[in-house]
């Protein structure tokens, strides 16, 4: 390799400097660009950030008025729970409004049905009882529908008294038909009947109600219903229930009873002794180390502990399908 003039080293060294300084000022473009950004094409506007569709803004005040003109009963029913056109709840209850006025009376029987469902819907149940009032149908499937609405209004309008009375007709006063029957809340008939009854303050009849029927839960809620009036008969109740539940194998239900009863005898002045020690036994067994911290009056509970008879428990005590009477624990 031959050895080149200075003169020549140095010319060559100058004609580095723009290659490199061109390369970092690509390279600096290049990081301010974004990594992700495509080529744009010519001539193309950025779309406007912040663009509102027509599609979702609420309907105009003058549409609506000419829209509520000219709805049926359907589209009524469906627009009180449509967010861009019952905005507001003047709107709403323009829409109530013009059901009422859409078929007045008289009205065919499918048709007043219609349009009680669609008050319900519209959430006012009190002009859903006014419509039903203007019809009261013979004895038949009209008049089972018929009543089932009535319950249905006065329960979302929280009338238990109407509640209760158009339930009790529903079944012509044989409340034990009451126990099979499933209302649309998917709970029995003649739970929710008791409830009405203790809603409106007669304790004795709703706990009456439900011995129609009883099991371990109704029993226990009877009890707890007549405990002011007659701590002993709900404390036989709950001995009626414990039986039941035990002979059942539902031990998640007997220690909530055993609990109920633990409650029940300290709020009537006793020590509880009894129940305290059959509950400390069987959630001992049952591997209850909630109800156990419970009984014990701990401190702050672990944040990890909890009753395995709840979300995310530990054991599974609603059954023991393979314990024998001499395995099974006795509450």
């Amino acid at each position: 390799m031959g050895i080149h003039p200075l003169p020549m080293l140095l010319s060559l060294l100058a004609a580095a400097v723009p290659v490199s300084a061109s390369g970092s000022a690509v390279e600096g473009a290049a990081s301010t660009a974004s990594p992700t950004a495509g080529p744009v094409p010519a001539g193309s506007v950025p779309a406007a950030t912040g663009a509102e569709d027509p599609a979702l803004q609420p309907m105009p005040e003058p549409r609506f008025q000419l829209w509520l003109l000219e709805a049926n009963l359907l589209q009524l029913e469906q627009a009180c729970a449509d967010p861009l056109i019952a905005v507001t709840s003047t709107r709403k209850q323009q829409i109530r409004d013009q059901v009422l006025l859409l078929h007045p009376a008289p009205q065919p029987f499918e048709q007043l049905m219609a349009a009680a469902r669609a008050l319900l819907s519209c959430g006012s149940p009190d002009s859903a009882a006014v419509v039903l009032n203007r019809i009261s149908p013979a004895a038949g499937d009209q008049r089972r529908q018929w009543l089932s609405l009535r319950w249905q209004a006065a329960a979302s309008a929280l009338d238990h008294r109407q509640a209760a009375l158009a339930l009790r007709r529903l079944v012509n006063g044989d409340l034990v038909a009451l126990a099979s029957l499933e209302l649309v809340n998917g709970r029995r008939a003649l739970d929710q009947l008791a409830e009405h009854e203790a809603a409106i303050g007669r304790l004795d009849e709703a706990a009456a109600v439900l011995l129609l029927a009883p099991d371990p839960a109704r029993l226990g809620q009877a009890a707890e219903w007549l405990a002011a009036q007659d701590a002993d008969q709900a404390d036989q109740l709950l001995e009626q229930a414990l039986d039941q539940a035990a002979a059942d194998q539902a031990w998640a239900l007997a220690v909530d009873l055993l609990q109920l009863q633990l409650r029940l005898q300290l709020a009537a002045g006793g020590d509880g002794a009894r129940p305290r020690e059959r509950l400390e036994r069987l959630s001992a067994r049952l591997d209850d180390r909630y109800t156990l911290w419970q009984l014990q009056g701990g401190a702050e509970p672990d944040p990890l502990l909890r009753s395995p008879r709840e979300p995310g428990g530990h054991a599974a005590v609603g059954d023991f399908p393979d314990a024998t009477p001499s395995e099974a624990p006795s509450p």
